[in-house]
This record gives C-alpha cells, structure tokens and sequence, in this order.
C-alpha cells in the first residue's frame, strides 16, 4: 500500500454555516462541498449530520461535522489547548505578518509570530475553539539533514526516558 495523500481531515464544529463563512472571510478558503445524511453511512445510526468540506490548497481538504442531536461539544481536559490544532502553510513571512494583522483587525486575538528555527507561526481559534496555526517555513536544507540524521536517536532516547533528548538543542540556541 502507497498512501497518496490526506484525503481530508475533518472536525466537529457548532454551525456548519458559521463555520465555512469564517474560514473563506478569514482564511481565504473555498466552500467546496456540502454532504447531508439523517443516517450515518458506516454505522447507519439515525443520526443527521452536515459534512462541509474546504479547500485548503494543494489539493488539501479541511471537514467540518456539524451534529444537531448530539450533545454540546467539548475539548478533552486532560490535553493541554496547545496540543491539538490545526496547522496551514503560508508562502511568507509578508504574508503571515499581513494574516495577523488581518486577523487582528477583525477582533480575532492572535499569538506570536513564534519562532521555531524551522518555521514561523501565528496561533489563534476559530469559532469552534479549535486552535489554528499559520506557519512560515524558515528552515534550510542542513537544518533538515541534520535534524533527518538524528531523528531516530532522539525517537529512541524519548522512549526510554520520556525527557527532551539533547540532539537537537542548536534549535533552540538563538
């Protein structure tokens, strides 16, 4: 088996319709598809739902679900908000720097731009509570050999320690 791609990742969100118009007013992402069912296809649960797909470029498709019948959606209490987001590539540090400012002008607060030697990101929520980041990449090719050659090492050490291996730490080093 050869993965080709993500097909599409897919979210919960509170209003389908709120939701696509903030990610095309704020993002600049195309609506491009729209799937409802009162039953849910795998496990034919009589449950109705809106699937809402969006161009994330490059062929890239971010869902979102919208679940009228099922109760109020919530975040896991035990994972920290910083963990789990969603993260898009910008072409620029021009264009992450005028995303933030954009997305400030419009009341949105947005953190950093954060450098993570690699990449710059900005970090923000939707409408939904889902964290989104923007990022910019920075890195260069030694960057990533030498990153590429350490990669298992650093895989490993964490295993059996479950702290920060060192192999890397020139990262940090600013």
């Amino acid at each position: 088996m050869s993965i080709q791609k993500i097909h599409h990742v897919a979210y919960r969100c509170k209003d389908a319709r709120e939701t696509v118009l903030w990610y095309r007013e704020h993002l600049g992402m195309d609506f491009v598809l729209a799937i409802a069912e009162d039953e849910v296809p795998s496990t034919k649960a009589p449950d109705p739902y809106m699937h809402v797909f969006l161009d994330a470029g490059q062929g890239n498709v971010l869902a979102f679900f919208e679940l009228p019948n099922s109760p109020e959606m919530g975040r896991d209490p035990n994972t920290p908000n910083w963990v789990q987001h969603i993260a898009l590539k910008v072409g620029s540090m021009d264009e992450l720097l005028s995303a933030k400012a954009r997305l400030q002008a419009a009341g949105i607060d947005v953190l950093g731009p954060t450098n993570h030697t690699l990449f710059q990101s900005i970090y923000f929520f939707d409408p939904n509570g889902h964290r989104l980041e923007l990022a910019c990449d920075t890195s260069t090719q030694e960057m990533l050999q030498k990153l590429d050659e350490v990669k298992w090492a650093m895989l490993d050490e964490w295993a059996q320690t479950k702290r920060a291996p060192r192999h890397a730490a020139w990262m940090h080093e600013h």
